[in-house]
C-alpha cells in the first residue's frame, strides 16, 4: 500500500507564497547548502507518534529502534489540528529538542520528517537545519497523512520513496514523499 505524505499544493498557494521562497513551499527538504544524494531516495522509515507535546525529547523516541540510514518521521498532529494555509500553522508548532536532534544525527540516519514547519521555531530553525545538513541528515517539513501511516503501519517499519525536485540555488527543494507499507 502506498501512502502519499506530500502536502497537496494549490496554484494560488504557489503564486501567493512569501514564506521562504519557492523551495520552502509545502512538503520540502531543507537542503541548506548541500546536495541531496540520490542514494537517500529509497530508505526504510520509522514513525513515532508524539502528539500533544510542545517539545519532543529523548524520552519520546525509542532510539534503539532506529537504524543507520533510516528516515525518522515524527507525527505531532500539528498539520491535522492547524491547516497548512492557516495563520496558526507557521507559529507555535512543536519543536524537536536539541538533544534529540543530536541523538538522531548520531544514529547516522538520512532524513527527519515532521508534520509541521520545522524542527525548531524562529531564529533556531535555520541553525537546526544547517546542523543536520552538515551531518548529511536532511529535514523534510510539512508532511501530511501521518495519521493514515500510523493507522496502516503502526510501530512497524516501512519503505520510503523520497524525491526532491532538482532546482539549483535554493536552500529548500519541493519534494514528493511516499510511504510503502508492506
Amino acid at each position: 500500500m502506498l501512502i502519499d505524505l506530500t502536502y497537496p499544493l494549490k496554484a494560488t498557494m504557489i503564486s501567493a507564497n512569501t514564506v521562504g521562497g519557492p523551495g520552502h513551499l509545502g512538503t520540502h527538504f531543507d537542503i541548506m547548502d548541500k546536495q541531496f544524494p540520490l542514494d537517500y531516495s529509497e530508505t526504510e522509515g520509522l514513525l513515532f507518534n508524539v502528539p500533544g507535546r510542545t517539545e519532543i525529547g529523548l524520552g519520546d523516541v525509542d532510539l534503539s529502534r532506529i537504524h543507520q540510514g533510516d528516515f525518522v518521521l515524527l507525527r505531532t498532529a500539528w498539520i491535522e489540528e492547524h491547516p497548512y494555509d492557516s495563520p496558526e500553522y507557521h507559529h507555535g508548532h512543536p519543536q524537536v529538542s536539541h538533544e534529540l536532534i543530536q541523538a538522531l544525527v548520531g544514529k547516522h540516519i538520512r532524513l527527519i520528517g515532521v508534520d509541521n514547519s520545522g524542527l525548531r521555531r524562529g531564529p533556531e530553525h535555520t541553525p537546526a537545519d544547517q546542523y543536520c545538513a552538515d551531518h548529511s541528515v536532511f529535514v523534510i517539513e510539512n508532511l501530511c497523512n501521518l495519521d493514515v501511516l500510523l493507522l496502516k503501519a503502526g510501530s512497524n517499519r516501512f519503505h520510503m520513496h523520497t524525491y526532491p525536485l532538482n532546482i539549483a540555488g535554493l536552500s529548500g527543494e519541493p519534494a514528493r514523499v511516499v510511504a510503502e507499507v508492506r
